[in-house]
C-alpha cells in the first residue's frame, strides 16, 4: 500500500474542512495519545492522515514529528488559515515557497538584530503545487463570480497573533521580512519537524484576515471558513497530484528494475554459465525472486545491505556523510520490521526509497536495494 499524504490543521474549523474532504474516516490511535483519522479523500484513490496539532509551533512541530514517525508520509500538508500581509485578497490561497520563523534575534544597544530561521519547500512540492495553481481547477467553486487565487510566496511564523499594522511587531516584520504574504503560528514547528525527519512539508494557507486590527470582528466569521475551506480545497489536489506522480515514479522504475533484472532463458541443449542472485529450478533471477518475503527473510536482506554499505565505504564509493545517512535508513527499516503493525510494510518501503535515493549512483547498492525493496512490497 502506498505511503499516505498526512494533512495537520492547528484548530478545529480547518480539521473540520479537510475532513469533509475525506471518505469514510477511521482513527487511528498513538501509543501516546494522540488521535489521528485515516480515509481516503473523495473520489480519488489518495489515503491521507489528518491530525489537530492545536495552535503554536512548538506543539504543531511535536504533533508533525508524531505523525511522520508514526506513517512515514509521502508529504505533510498543513492547513489552515492566515493573515494577510500585504494586500492578498481575503479567501486566497497562499503556499509557501519558504517559512520564516521570524522570532530569532539578540537584543544589543542599538535595538533588536533579526536573527531568523527558514526553510524551504521541497523543490518536488514546490513544482507539483505550481502546477496546480497554473491548472486553476482545484477551487471547490463555492463562487462563480469571484473564484480564489492562489500565490507563492514567503510565510512568517511567530509565537504571538499579529492583529495591527503600527505596532512595533508590525514594523518589525515590514523592516525584516517584506516578503512574506502571510502571516501565522505554526508553520515553523511543522517545518522544521519535516527539515529533522526527512518528510517533505508544504504550508497551505486561506488568507482570512489583513492582520490590520479588524480581526475578530463580524468578517472573521464568513471569512475564516471560506479561507479554511479553499486552503482545504487546495491541499486536496495537491495531494492527489503528488501521489499520482509517485506511483507514476514507482511505476517506471519497477519497469526498468524489470528490464535490467529479467528472466534468462536457455533455448540450447548444452549447459550455461551464468552469475545469478537466486536460481529456482529451471529459472535464473538477476535480483531477487519476485516471491513474498517474511520478516525474517526481509530482516537478513537488509543485513546484507548494511555490509555492502560498509564495504562501499572501505573502497571510497561512499563518503562518510552518505553511509550514516544510508544506515540510518536502515535502522528505520529495521525497526519497523519489528513491529506488526499494518503500515510496517510502508515505513519499510519508505526508508528503503529514500535509502536508494541517496546512494543511487553506485549501481551495485541501487541494483539490490530495488530488489529488496520490490521484495519488501509483498511483506507479509
Amino acid at each position: 500500500m502506498e505511503s499516505p499524504v498526512v494533512m495537520l490543521t492547528a484548530f478545529n474549523l480547518e480539521y473540520d474542512a479537510v475532513r469533509r474532504k475525506m471518505v469514510d474516516p477511521r482513527v487511528h490511535l498513538h501509543e501516546r495519545g494522540t488521535r489521528f483519522e485515516v480515509g481516503m479523500l473523495r473520489g480519488t484513490r489518495c489515503r491521507v492522515v489528518l491530525g489537530l496539532t492545536g495552535k503554536g509551533n512548538h506543539p504543531a512541530a511535536v504533533l508533525a514529528e508524531r505523525a511522520i514517525q508514526e506513517f512515514s508520509p509521502l508529504a505533510v500538508l498543513f492547513v489552515g488559515v492566515a493573515g494577510a500581509l500585504w494586500d492578498t485578497p481575503l479567501g486566497d490561497v497562499v503556499v509557501a515557497t519558504h517559512v520564516y520563523a521570524y522570532h530569532g534575534g539578540t537584543s544589543e544597544d542599538d535595538g533588536l538584530k533579526a536573527r531568523p530561521r527558514a526553510w524551504e519547500t521541497a523543490h518536488e512540492i514546490a513544482q507539483v503545487a505550481a502546477h496546480v495553481g497554473r491548472a486553476g481547477d482545484w477551487t471547490d467553486k463555492l463562487s462563480l463570480h469571484d473564484p480564489p487565487g492562489v500565490h507563492f510566496g514567503a510565510i512568517a511564523a511567530g509565537e504571538i497573533v499579529q492583529n495591527s499594522r503600527i505596532s512595533r511587531e508590525a514594523e518589525w516584520i515590514r523592516q525584516h521580512y517584506n516578503d512574506a504574504l502571510a502571516i501565522e503560528m505554526e508553520a515553523a514547528g511543522v517545518a522544521q519537524a519535516g527539515h529533522l525527519s526527512g518528510a517533505p512539508v508544504a504550508v497551505i494557507r486561506g488568507i482570512s484576515d489583513r492582520a490590520d486590527g479588524t480581526k475578530a470582528t463580524d468578517g472573521d466569521a464568513t471569512w475564516q471558513p471560506a479561507a479554511a475551506a479553499n486552503a482545504a480545497a487546495f491541499a486536496a489536489r495537491l495531494a492527489v497530484e503528488l501521489m499520482e506522480q509517485r506511483v507514476e515514479h514507482v511505476a517506471m522504475r519497477e519497469t526498468e528494475e524489470r528490464e535490467y533484472h529479467g528472466t534468462i532463458t536457455n533455448n540450447s541443449s548444452g549447459q550455461v554459465g551464468i552469475q545469478a542472485a537466486q536460481v529456482t529450478g529451471s529459472h535464473v533471477w538477476m535480483g531477487m525472486a519476485p516471491h513474498t518475503l517474511f520478516a525474517g527473510d526481509l530482516d537478513r536482506e537488509l543485513a546484507a545491505l548494511r555490509d555492502l554499505l560498509a564495504r562501499s565505504r572501505s573502497t571510497g564509493s561512499i563518503d562518510d556523510a552518505t553511509y550514516n545517512a544510508a544506515t540510518a535508513e536502515l535502522d528505520i527499516a529495521s525497526k519497523a520490521l519489528e513491529d506488526n503493525a499494518p503500515e510496517r510494510r510502508n515505513k519499510v518501503v519508505l526508508a528503503l526509497k529514500r535509502l536508494r535515493g541517496l546512494i543511487e549512483d553506485v549501481a551495485e547498492l541501487a541494483t539490490k536495494i530495488g530488489a529488496v525493496i520490490a521484495a519488501a512490497q509483498g511483506l507479509s
